[in-house]
């Protein structure tokens, strides 16, 4: 089941954000995120924000039917909460969940509210995360025709036996179909998700995956470590011992490989966990929220941030609508971040990034260990030399470390 969201102060009911966020708001970039959180099974090692139509258990406030009309109404509390400023939106990214469980013409009703209230940027980027056996030829052409101009698929594995102890009810072969169909469907961009660390995967298991995926031709792949997730039925599997649990070296060592295949594929890591065939493949929507930007969260559960204020929307799906239908906003809590808190952050993700960050944006203490850092092998040293930290291959398996270092 869903994971607690964390506490924090409330969220007056008109939405209104402090003072403090309101400084500069337009000079940033600004996306939106927009959180479908239905699915049709839930996977072993899910503990996002999703339902199933059982988990719900039925009822008109809680349904694919009736959420588009919902996240309408709160994309207009969105443009009135943050007042008359203007905010054109440069992405918008549509999770969950399965957001292509809802139709093409859903999704794109979703995109023209965005569009109508605040504005898109040209060239706006717009992305739908897809379930392999949720889209076919149709649905993907109908995706780009409301205006869609990035899908992302959940490939996980290649290999039958890795799908299935992670409850993935797709065939092997279906991502590369989906991506084939996406590509004629008139989408330039094409993302690929893998997950490695399933217990029972070998590293022959993990080849098979990045070779099917790179056979696909995604000009975008995500390759994340597997978290066994308290509370999930993977979980419970490792705890009765029916599962090993995950292995850091093993980790390590399939990161590795991962970096090797891609990187020859020519797919170059831009952040640690994605790699991509070039600048304008990249997740631009992900990029905001690794350098600092703005987003408003559309949805149960979704997670706001504009200058420093960050919230989060009530979970439940009923309890959401409850809170729309009442004009209120649907946030649960929200904290203001202090600036050493902002300041952490920024280092924690820029160094996740390929271009790294800069050393003198650092404290005394931070521009101190930088030294250290690069003679250990964990940071650039030609970077370092330019005035940036920029994580080696190995630094990259230890930037948890690293932060700490240039943080203290």
């Amino acid at each position: 089941m869903p994971g607690a969201l964390p506490d924090g102060e409330p969220v007056p009911a008109e939405g209104t954000l402090p003072e403090s966020a309101r400084t500069d708001l337009g000079m940033r970039p600004f996306g939106i995120y927009v959180h479908v959180p239905f699915c049709a099974t839930r996977c072993g090692y899910c503990d996002f924000n999703t339902y199933t139509a059982a988990e719900l258990g039925g009822g008109p406030s809680a349904s694919l039917g009736t959420y588009p009309a919902l996240a309408r109404a709160e994309i207009g509390f969105a443009r009135k909460a943050l007042g008359g400023v203007d905010v054109p939106v440069s992405t918008v990214f549509f999770g969950g969940g399965t957001p292509t469980l809802l139709p093409p013409a859903a999704l794109g009703g979703i995109l023209r509210a965005i569009d109508g209230e605040f504005g898109l940027r040209p060239g706006a980027e717009v992305t739908a995360e897809a379930n392999p056996e949720s889209v076919d030829e149709a649905s993907l052409a109908g995706l780009r025709e409301q205006g869609i101009t990035r899908v992302s698929f959940g490939m996980q594995s290649a290999v039958p036996g890795v799908l299935a102890t992670l409850d993935r009810v797709h065939q092997p072969g279906r991502p590369a179909h989906c991506a084939a169909w996406a590509r004629a469907a008139g989408f330039d961009h094409v993302s690929l998700d893998l997950i490695y660390g399933t217990p029972g995967e070998t590293d022959a298991d993990w080849r098979c995956s990045l070779d099917a995926a790179v056979a696909a031709r995604p000009d975008h792949v995500s390759a994340y470590a597997l978290t066994v997730e308290p509370g999930t039925r993977l979980a419970a599997r490792v705890r009765r011992g029916e599962l090993a649990g995950t292995d850091d070296d093993v980790l390590a060592d399939r990161y590795l490989v991962a970096d090797e295949v891609l990187t020859s594929a020519g797919l170059g890591w831009y952040e640690i966990s994605n790699w991509a065939a070039s600048e304008p493949s990249r997740c631009a929507h992900n990029m905001l929220y690794w350098t600092d930007g703005d987003w408003w969260g559309i949805g149960p559960g979704a997670h706001s941030h504009v200058g420093g204020t960050r919230w989060w929307n009530v979970r439940h799906p009923a309890a959401y609508a409850a809170r729309i239908a009442a004009g209120n906003s649907p946030g649960q809590a929200r904290e203001v971040l202090a600036e050493p808190e902002r300041q952490l952050e920024r280092v924690m993700l820029g160094i996740r990034l390929v271009q790294g960050y800069p050393v003198a944006k650092l404290g005394p203490a931070g521009r101190a260990n930088a030294a250290s850092v690069v003679a250990e092998g964990l940071a650039s040293r030609t970077a370092y030399a330019s005035g940036r930290i920029v994580l080696t291959r190995r630094g990259r398996l230890l930037a948890d470390a690293v932060t700490r270092a240039l943080t203290e």
